[in-house]
């Protein structure tokens, strides 16, 4: 389980978050969208301990544990976490790389153990990396780099998973794998999955609910067909859109206002 309750955020005089409140259950995906700027990335952090909050809390687990009162090393035991930015030790080795989700739970002498090293031959299967696990990570595409980014928080065995925009960087195919294979985890492992998303297609694809969050606040939040809608999504970013019915998921399906009614032909106007 992962809460947030009237959660708050500020730079100094500027607040990113304002009274931001939301919930999401085991094996539940919830997507958080929204215009750039808006504080998806400082929510983030923020459940993820290392950006200090002005108000509210965070609550992880079973027991419902306030995040900000734990140690790095409690709070990677809860809660992993696929950051935007890459940081990755470029002369490890991927096997290497994924090996450190696995810190906190190593003993005094950082020695792994069988079951740590199942679950990096797991994980690395799992991301489709078994085949690089001894490439340096600097020599790892931008895609690639990102799947070693998972791998390496799905050994931590954590209850809840935080990705920010976890498909940045990845073609269409890696996209669906990778969003495909959070879903499986989610259901299967009973994983709380909070993910930010810039593309609206697919967190009503993949996500059982959606967060819209603009300026900061917190302005819908339930299932992709009552936040993915016309009004809402030209209301938060300013350009006419269209939201029609997938015809073969059934999901909302978001379009450039127009779009939807273009005429199917075989050929583009010159120009």
């Amino acid at each position: 389980m992962l809460q947030i309750q009237n959660l708050s955020v500020a730079y100094g005089n500027h607040v990113a978050l304002q009274d931001v409140s939301l919930a999401v259950a085991p094996g539940e995906m919830l997507a958080v969208i929204g215009p750039n700027g808006a504080g998806k990335s400082t929510m983030v952090r923020a459940i993820s301990g290392i950006q200090p909050i002005r108000s509210g809390g965070v609550l992880i687990g079973e027991q419902l544990l306030p995040v900000h009162e734990l140690s790095a090393a409690e709070r990677a035991r809860l809660l992993a976490v696929v950051p935007q930015a890459r940081e990755l030790p470029g002369a490890f080795t991927v096997y290497e790389t994924v090996l450190l989700g696995r810190t906190a739970y190593l003993g005094w002498m950082g020695k792994s153990q069988k079951q740590d090293r199942d679950l990096v031959a797991w994980a690395l299967a799992r991301t489709n990396l078994s085949g690089l696990a001894q490439r340096r990570v600097a020599e790892l595409s931008g895609g690639e780099q990102q799947r070693v980014l998972l791998a390496r928080a799905l050994v931590q065995s954590a209850p809840v998973l935080l990705l920010d925009e976890p498909t940045t960087n990845l073609d269409l195919q890696h996209q669906s794998g990778l969003l495909n294979l959070v879903r499986e985890l989610a259901v299967e492992k009973q994983l709380a999955v909070l993910v930010v998303l810039h593309d609206l297609n697919l967190a009503g694809l993949y996500c059982d609910r959606v967060a819209l969050v603009v300026n900061g606040r917190l302005q819908a939040i339930g299932s992709p067909q009552d936040v993915l809608t016309s009004q809402n999504l030209t209301d938060t970013f300013h350009v006419p859109i269209e939201v029609i019915r997938h015809p073969a998921y059934g999901t909302p399906l978001v379009l450039p206002d127009g779009v939807a009614h273009m005429p199917h032909t075989t050929s583009f106007p010159t120009l």
